[in-house]
């Protein structure tokens, strides 16, 4: 009996579930991504600088990163429907109090408080999801409940931005966390108990993690995705007050350039998915990474007035970081055994996540701004450092090797939530969800290996550890 058929769902409304999923994925991802194009108004009602509002981002990512780690390890000790409710309580908590921060240093203490638990709800319910759906329908109910991830870069963002600039930042925050209390009542109501992974044995939380950082293709897929995540927060947090201070937009016009590149991610995505499979990842990877790296460059050194040409540049940006990070996550996922791979891509997002607030904190360190509404100096330096690292990323993407006996994985499976990630290129921990070390991958195998149905598919076949392709 697999476990999603062990846990009692009977009486509960499918579509319920998934709504209430969405709408918490909408929710927490509007919360990271929308402190970014708020950063001209923070920056200026706050009255910091550039390093300080570097901090602001940074904190969530590393309270999260951290989160995610422990996470990792022990979230399984408790019911999927009992962890979901008190991270989700704990997060409103945390949105509320970024609300009602009356200085810096309580919005940086909010910011790691809702870090720490907005961290891991997407982990969680891409559990729920595998718990409550069988995996034939697994695919479907994964990309109804990442509508939200979609519904909140094209549109919840831009949304949230108008309310900060109508209203001031503050109402933004209030208003996410007035809007999610119905929804945690209706998630009491709406989950199922999901506990039937209580019989599992657990390893200690501290082996668990020594497990998965001490492979060596564990840590060649960590170093790919650390110098992804790097180049893109060096430059992203910096990028609306960029585009005020130095190009001459207005607060007014950020809202739209978000919705536009929101909406290019959302059409190349599923197109550069089915090209990642024809062509393989690690072609398509070496194509589009140094792009991403010239467009980078490209961002940090416009000239003042060129509106049009920045929002066209922003958007090709977009595009290219949803690009190189749908093979590089493929890749990421293939390389790591499948019996491992859950513990590996919830350590892999906390790593995202800790190395996303390291590059806007760094970043920081190099931008200035000499008063309120001035243009920013040295975010030209930024963009040579942001390029630099995004192209060591063709090195590393090389070194990746195979850890499974086929992909199970494919492109367009991971190109929508990838696309709703790379609007800030570390917005939302991206785990694909892989029902244990057999019952998931051994399915799809069977349909592939004629000699898995004859032999019970009780091993994936063994082939050279070669470069994934």
């Amino acid at each position: 009996m697999s476990q999603s058929e062990s846990n009692d769902t009977t009486g509960y409304n499918e579509r319920l579930i998934l709504l209430v999923l969405a709408t918490v994925q909408f929710i927490t991802i509007v919360d990271f991504m929308i402190v970014m194009p708020l950063g001209p108004q923070l920056m200026r009602v706050l009255d910091i600088n550039p390093a300080a509002f570097g901090l602001i981002v940074s904190s969530y990512t590393f309270a999260a990163g951290v989160a995610g780690l422990v996470a990792s390890a022990t979230v399984d000790r408790f019911s999927r429907k009992t962890a979901f409710l008190v991270l989700y309580a704990g997060f409103i908590l945390g949105t509320l109090l970024c609300g009602l921060a009356p200085n810096y240093g309580t919005l940086v203490f909010a910011r790691v408080l809702t870090g720490a638990f907005g961290g891991i709800l997407g982990g969680i319910s891409m559990a729920i999801i595998g718990d409550v759906f069988p995996d034939s329908r697994r695919g479907r109910a994964t990309g109804a409940m990442m509508t939200g991830f979609a519904i909140a870069s094209v549109a919840g963002v831009p949304l949230g931005l108008v309310i900060g600039n109508q209203f001031g930042w503050n109402m933004t925050f209030i208003a996410l966390a007035i809007s999610g209390v119905p929804v945690l009542f209706i998630a009491a109501y709406a989950l199922p108990s999901l506990n039937a992974h209580f019989g599992e044995a657990h390893l200690h939380p501290l082996e668990s993690i020594r497990r998965t950082f001490t492979v060596p293709n564990h840590l060649n897929a960590f170093a790919l995705i650390i110098a992804l995540t790097c180049s893109g927060f060096l430059i992203f947090p910096y990028i609306s007050a960029y585009f005020v201070g130095n190009i001459g937009m207005s607060e007014q016009q950020l809202p739209w350039v978000y919705i536009a590149g929101g909406a290019l991610t959302f059409f190349a995505s599923p197109i550069i998915g089915r090209w990642v499979d024809r062509a393989g990842k690690l072609f398509v990877f070496r194509v589009i990474a140094p792009l991403s790296a010239a467009l980078m460059f490209a961002i940090t050194h416009l000239y003042a007035g060129g509106i049009l040409l920045a929002i066209f540049v922003f958007g090709a940006l977009m595009v290219c970081n949803v690009g190189r990070m749908i093979p590089a996550m493929a890749m990421i996922t293939a390389s790591v055994a499948p019996r491992h791979r859950g513990a590996f891509l919830s350590a892999n997002s906390s790593v995202q996540h800790i190395f996303g607030g390291v590059g806007a904190y760094v970043g920081g360190l190099f931008v200035t701004q000499t008063g309120e509404g001035a243009a920013l100096e040295g975010f030209g330096t930024v963009g040579w450092i942001a390029a630099a690292v995004g192209m060591t990323s063709i090195w590393l993407a090389g070194r990746l090797r195979s850890g499974e006996g086929d992909e199970v994985i494919s492109a367009p499976e991971l190109s929508l939530p990838l696309a709703a990630e790379a609007a800030l290129d570390a917005g939302q921990p991206i785990i694909a969800f892989v029902d244990g070390p057999t019952e998931v991958n051994e399915v799809r195998l069977k349909s592939v290996h004629p000699e898995l149905r004859r032999e019970g598919a009780q091993h994936c076949p063994q082939r050279p550890r070669d470069a994934i392709d």
